[in-house]
């Protein structure tokens, strides 16, 4: 109800200096705690998630505000995309909200302040083994190695993650989903694994929706043959369906509503081929109970969200869970992993 009532304010503002100001609102929060494990707590990668219900990466870049983020509702919170080194991003404006859409368009290009403060800042986290922390991790724009700096992002935040995400699929820095393709994607994962260390958490990889044919099965097979514990289908799109909003027409990826049927395409898609050998996580449109249901029913272990808190405010991680709960009893379900994948 307050949501509702300020958010027309809210939305008078820049988007980007709305979104500074919600991380310095959650900052100001007192400390809430994670959800505690209940009837929609389930395992993936050996990582125990009091539900499954998560924040996406792109919210929380630089890690100012994960646990206030679980002490919202999300049984999870993926900060990032971290560089190895700092850098500002694209210019602005890069961040556009398609109200009649329900939708997004950003540009960002991996705006943070480098690997660094963002370890300084989550090591000094209490770790009291409830929520979930992921770190996603990218290159640096001019990188001259993009494999080193993800293998960097890797070893850095081995301490302090209870995940982290290669993030291959931006389309805001010049050239990054080209990681995607057949050689330089073995060549990643390669290095990856190598580098991996017995401390090292699970690592997970986020994929582009906007994938051609036989790209699914090569991705797979590259996932599974280098340790990788998880997808996450799918980050934002190029394509653009169609759109009512007036800045339709912005350069950047389109995230919200209009993605949701091409990520749950994707996400069925890569469920067919990798069967239950490989979780899922679903990302895209997601914005009620009904959405992460019928992600989960298709395949996916784990959903995240972004978008559609900018339109449904705070409180929905507790919005959707209490659906959830409602929906896996409703469909004769014990647990959320019993569901996944029944469609």
């Amino acid at each position: 109800m307050l949501f509702k009532l300020a958010r027309p304010v809210i939305f008078a503002l820049d988007p980007e200096r709305a979104h500074r100001l919600s991380i310095a609102g959650l900052k100001a929060l007192p400390g809430r705690a994670a959800p505690a494990a209940g009837p929609l707590a389930t395992e993936v990668a050996g990582l125990q998630f009091p539900n499954p219900v998560g924040m996406a990466a792109g919210y929380d870049k630089d890690g100012e505000v994960p646990d206030a983020l679980m002490g919202l509702g999300f049984g999870f919170a993926e900060i990032g995309s971290i560089t190895p080194l700092p850098q500002p991003g694209n210019p602005k404006p890069r961040l556009f909200r398609l109200v009649q859409d329900r939708a997004v368009i950003n540009r960002m290009g991996f705006n943070n302040g480098g690997m660094d403060a963002a370890f300084a800042r989550l090591a000094r986290r209490k770790r009291d083994g409830s929520g979930v922390l992921g770190v996603n991790v990218g290159a640096n724009k001019d990188a001259a190695d993009r494999v080193a700096d993800y293998v960097t992002g890797i070893t850095r935040f081995s301490g302090v993650a209870d995940y982290i995400t290669v993030n291959i699929s931006s389309p805001n820095t010049p050239g990054l989903r080209n990681l995607q393709a057949k050689g330089e994607l073995e060549a990643l994962l390669e290095a990856i694994a190598a580098a991996r260390q017995p401390e090292t958490p699970p690592v997970f990889l986020k994929v582009a929706p906007d994938l051609e044919s036989g790209d699914h099965e090569r991705i797979v097979r590259a996932a599974l043959d280098n340790g990788i514990a998880a997808l996450i289908v799918s980050n934002t799109t190029i394509s653009r369906p169609s759109l009512q909003s007036a800045d339709a027409g912005e350069a950047g990826g389109l995230s919200g509503a209009p993605l949701k049927a091409l990520a749950l395409s994707q996400l069925r898609r890569f469920r067919e081929i990798a069967g239950d050998t490989l979780p899922l996580v679903g990302v895209g449109g997601i914005a009620t109970a009904e959405d992460a249901w019928e992600r989960i029913r298709a395949g996916a272990s784990l959903v995240q969200l972004y978008s559609a808190a900018v339109y449904r405010g705070p409180g929905i991680a507790r919005y959707i869970t209490r659906g959830l709960e409602r929906l896996m009893r409703a469909d004769g379900f014990a647990s959320i992993a019993e569901a996944v994948g029944s469609e």
